[in-house]
């Protein structure tokens, strides 16, 4: 009899410590995404992201036509040019495509690295709004809903009001 007591109290101590430890808790989600997307600051991002991007494409374009006139040029003479000429010519067009070529792989590179750098700031101020705003209204848990993290979410735990009282928006 004395251990059933003893084991029912621990069981009802254990139960009631779960519960007060679950009620403690408040979750909250947001779609960051969407938050990304209305933060001040896109449309400079964008233009300045633009104008880089154009002016790698213009040099492209400037590399292309100098290598089509290269080509055009070779063609054109080959017939009236020693082997000596045709092998330095040859050498140069391959050499002017494979600049292309390295040149376009280190444009994609530099441009991603353009959006990261660009981007990151507002990407960060988000994120320190969010952290902010899950302190200040005593949150454990904000998530992420446009990653599918969860299955249901309450209407009025989405805190993107709050986050974006934060930022004055």
């Amino acid at each position: 009899m004395k251990k059933t007591v003893k084991v029912l109290a621990i069981l009802v101590l254990v139960t009631f410590t779960f519960a007060v430890n679950t009620q403690a808790q408040k979750f909250g989600h947001i779609d960051f995404a969407k938050l990304y997307s209305v933060m001040p600051g896109q449309d400079s991002v964008r233009a300045v992201y633009e104008a880089y991007a154009t002016g790698l494409q213009n040099q492209m374009t400037t590399m292309q036509a100098e290598l089509e006139n290269k080509f055009m040029e070779y063609q054109a003479n080959q017939a009236t040019m020693s082997n000596i000429i045709i092998q330095t010519k040859e050498r140069e067009i391959q050499d002017l495509q494979a600049r292309i070529e390295e040149f376009n792989q280190q444009a994609q590179q530099d441009l991603g690295e353009k959006e990261q750098e660009l981007t990151a700031p507002i990407i960060e101020k988000a994120r320190k709004a969010v952290e902010d705003v899950a302190k200040e209204n005593g949150y454990t848990y904000i998530f992420n809903s446009t990653e599918g993290l969860l299955l249901y979410a309450a209407p009025n735990d989405d805190v993107m009001p709050l986050v974006k009282a934060k930022l004055g928006m």
